[in-house]
């Protein structure tokens, strides 16, 4: 076997084996972006420790936060102002719903989305009072009142849950 092919095979089966035992490096922090750099300030010291999977994960998210508008921007931080809030059981179950979403039909998911931009245009006052009636329901009146909405067209929908 030639010097070259023994050298290639080496430095294969060195990466094979790191693989294996998970010892792939990530990014260093002078890799990144200047841009990358400034959304994962907080994350300077940790970098190093911080397996490839999250760091790619928090530059992805770096990615996303620089495309958005600062409306957006302000609304993600009062979402996570409110997710720090939480309890860990209500963490949990946000997370176990989302879960739950992510399983269903891209159709689903859809018509899930749909109705939620449907419920986010209407005035906070209405949202409030749609909130208050499905929270006094019971669990039947909640399964009953979801098959009666799926029957109707948008404009009977919007005039029933606006009564």
């Amino acid at each position: 076997m030639s010097r070259f092919l023994r050298l290639v095979v080496l430095l294969a089966s060195i990466f094979a084996a790191s693989l294996a035992w998970g010892e792939v490096p990530g990014n260093s922090w002078d890799q990144l972006t200047k841009e990358e750099k400034k959304s994962l300030q907080p994350f300077k010291e940790q970098w190093p420790s911080l397996s490839p999977e999250k760091q790619k994960k928090l530059r992805r998210g770096a990615e996303k936060w620089g495309r958005m508008t600062p409306d957006e921007r302000r609304e993600a931080q009062e979402r996570y102002k409110r997710w720090q809030k939480m309890s860990p059981e209500q963490q949990e179950r946000i997370r176990k719903r989302f879960s739950e979403f992510r399983k269903l039909p891209p159709e689903e998911q859809e018509r899930i989305r749909s109705r939620y931009r449907w419920f986010r245009t209407l005035p906070p006052e209405q949202r409030e009072v749609l909130r208050e009636k499905w929270h006094s329901m019971t669990p039947d009146e909640r399964k009953n009142m979801r098959e009666r909405l799926q029957t109707m067209t948008p404009e009977e929908r919007k005039k029933f849950l606006l009564q």
